[in-house]
């Protein structure tokens, strides 16, 4: 960042904040020229930024104040007695001093000061938290994060009262400058892996975060062609605590109400907060269920689709799998057509309005279901199996995983398509080696399955009673491994 120094000049400063912010420009971006105790003075804010009655109180404070009661120490005494507010700020420098107010605080120029002060009275437009659609649960909070940084930080900071709690605030984009806080427990979370995620936050080079949260993740990634998630990520402030309170870091971004959590394995994206809103023999059932969902959606279509090419696979009891009637597409032209179109469905879905929700379902259940069907385009078990997938498709957690394993879903089928058993035993085998392989943050997303863990590995598969997790999860490297 180039530094500007203030000038001793009290009309050069003006001036010189006036055209770097554009004041003349933008009709939100306001100047007020001020004389109070004698001093002339000027008011930097954006409209709609700024608390107006806050300011107005200040305004008025000031303008009562008598030029001897300035006098000396004009900056300790403006800071300390004749400014009443809570967030105060100085800097000696002009370009930083405008940063500041693009961001929302307001700037007010002394003459006769070296220095400006900063005063932090903003609001942002804010929404209600509300509980997420994508992680909503029978019983617990109904509240979640939302687009305004400083709300989220009090959200996690309501479920965590640690002293050890830290949230240290840095900027990320060349001219959006987008506030992002990184979140974590001291006392807990490997030092290692915090300096580690600062210095790759401190290697993002870019104009800007448009997409807030998802910009970030294609930095941090590494591998920009791997559908696969090595972030997880979360609107629900009672599972970001949960994950602070094992050694994680959070990642909060102004302007997105998901705040990312790092380290995350691939299991780490197959659970839910309702599996622990519930007993934990009921937690562990739903979880045993979104296991088998997650596996059907990924290996039901290649596996149905290899035993009606090659029936012979099958032994006489269970011969009724396969298809009774081929029909006139290709079997594996069935299955790829109406995989493009419950994509078509699901973004159909997302563009459309919520009082037309029921009639685009209604429409989509007659055309892919019975239409299709009567009409030869897919077969019966075509539409059962696939509806199947669909299933464990939406039962995923993590959003991000569910595309990722749609897209292997696909070429899985390709590949039993073009080499039957070998491709399909092969298809599946790169898969897991590709998985195995990943990293994230320097540790293994298949772990605890890959490095071995036993204990581990029957806590992720088992959802085990709270009163029993005494240990901290290992591959985090906590300070303190005792819960």
């Amino acid at each position: 960042m180039v530094r500007t120094n203030l000038y001793r000049s009290f009309n050069k400063n003006v001036e010189f904040l006036k055209e770097y912010l554009g004041v003349d420009q933008s009709f939100d971006m306001i100047q007020l020229d001020l004389h109070y105790a004698g001093r002339d003075m000027s008011m930097f804010l954006i409209d709609g930024f700024a608390k107006d009655d806050i300011l107005h109180y200040l305004m008025r404070f000031l303008a009562e104040l008598k030029e001897e009661q300035l006098e000396p120490d004009t900056l300790l005494k403006l800071l300390r007695t004749y400014i009443p507010y809570v967030e105060l700020e100085t800097v000696d420098d002009l370009t930083e001093a405008g940063d500041k107010v693009l961001a929302g605080p307001t700037a007010l120029v002394v003459d006769g000061l070296d220095k400006v002060i900063l005063i932090d009275a903003r609001t942002y437009p804010v929404r209600g938290p509300e509980e997420p659609d994508l992680e909503r649960v029978v019983r617990g909070s109904r509240d979640g994060y939302v687009e305004t940084i400083i709300f989220n930080t009090a959200l996690t900071r309501r479920r965590i009262r640690d002293r050890s709690l830290r949230m240290e605030y840095t900027s990320i984009g060349r001219r959006s400058k987008s506030d992002v806080c990184i979140c974590y427990i001291e006392d807990i979370a490997d030092s290692g892996k915090v300096e580690l995620l600062k210095n790759h936050l401190k290697q993002i080079d870019t104009d800007g975060l448009p997409m807030a949260e998802k910009t970030i993740e294609e930095y941090l990634s590494g591998r920009h062609w791997n559908p696969y998630p090595t972030i997880r990520y979360t609107e629900r402030p009672d599972t970001a605590a949960a994950h602070l309170y094992e050694g994680h870091i959070i990642l909060i971004i102004d302007g997105s109400p998901s705040v990312m959590i790092l380290p995350a394995t691939f299991w780490h994206h197959l659970q839910h907060a309702e599996e622990y809103r519930q007993k934990p023999l009921v937690g562990a059932y739903l979880r045993l269920v979104r296991f088998l969902a997650v596996i059907a959606s990924i290996f039901i279509l290649p596996f149905y689709f290899l035993i009606s090419q090659q029936p012979e696979l099958l032994p006489e009891t269970l011969a009724f799998l396969g298809p009774e009637e081929l029909g006139v597409i290709p079997l594996l032209m069935q299955f790829l057509i109406a995989e493009i179109g419950i994509d078509m469905l699901r973004m159909a879905a997302i563009h459309t309005p919520t009082a037309l929700a029921t009639a685009l379902g209604l429409v989509a259940a007659i055309m892919i279901g019975q239409v299709a069907v009567e009409v030869g385009l897919f077969s019966n078990e075509v539409v059962l199996y696939l509806s199947v997938a669909a299933m464990g498709t939406f039962a995923t957690p993590s959003y991000e995983l569910s595309l990722a394993n749609r897209i292997v879903r696909i070429l899985l089928l390709c590949t039993t398509a073009l080499f039957g058993v070998k491709g399909y035993a092969i298809g599946v085998t790169v898969w897991l080696i590709y998985l195995i392989r990943m990293n994230t943050f320097k540790t293994g997303y298949f772990w605890p399955f890959i490095p071995f863990s036993g204990k581990a590995l029957f806590d992720v598969i088992i959802r085990t009673p709270v009163p029993l997790k005494s240990k901290r999860p290992a591959f985090l490297d906590p300070k303190d491994p005792d819960r």
